[in-house]
């Protein structure tokens, strides 16, 4: 699975102070949908996970203050991953949710590794994480280039298409595919740094 850079400590003292909005702003636009898609997959409908998700931007502004970098309770990213999880475990046992505990070991292996980087569940809440970053650049570079030059891009590198057939739905040469498809791809990363350069 991919690593991610650390949260930068500046957005971190950022949306410490409840009234920057620009950090927070920020802050929900990454983070956010990452925990709402970890609740999807935990088995979330969308209502509850948005609910979830909202409830863990607000038990952040509430404990962001007393985070401090410290090696030993790990990154940022994995705290978020353990307010996160124990949120889910909230949400999950409450009367409508609560089911019948078997006494499996698998669950209490689950708890123990809530926010250890090397567990399934915080590899998920990066995996989502860089999802999001890469739905936000999409979205970006799909405004500065033509419509062409996009589906391009995105029929032979996300929908896989040979570059052949690809010439063809657009009627232009294999060659202009595989320039509009480096131009997009270049620009993506170039975004996808920026926002990962811009506090996060």
């Amino acid at each position: 699975m991919t690593s991610f850079p650390e949260t930068r400590a500046s957005l971190i003292l950022r949306i410490a102070d409840r009234g920057d909005d620009l950090a927070w702003g920020e802050f929900v636009r990454l983070y956010r949908p990452a925990i709402y898609q970890l609740a999807c997959r935990r088995g979330l409908q969308h209502a509850d996970a948005e609910e979830l998700a909202q409830e863990a931007m607000l038990a952040v502004s509430r404990a962001v203050q007393m985070w401090s970098p410290d090696p030993r309770r790990g990154r940022f990213r994995n705290w978020l991953a353990r307010i996160t999880q124990n949120l889910w475990i909230n949400f999950r046992s409450r009367r409508k949710y609560r089911a019948w505990g078997t006494g499996n070991p698998e669950m209490h292996s689950l708890l123990n590794g809530i926010g250890d980087p090397s567990t399934a569940l915080s590899q998920l809440f990066e995996f989502e994480y860089r999802r999001a970053i890469f739905q936000l650049a999409a979205k970006q570079v799909q405004t500065e280039v033509t419509a062409k030059t996009w589906q391009a891009f995105w029929l032979s590198s996300i929908d896989e298409l040979p570059m052949a057939e690809v010439a063809n739905r657009l009627d232009v040469s294999v060659g202009a595919v595989y320039i509009a498809r480096n131009r997009v791809v270049a620009r993506l990363r170039a975004e996808v740094r920026r926002i990962e350069e811009s506090d996060v």
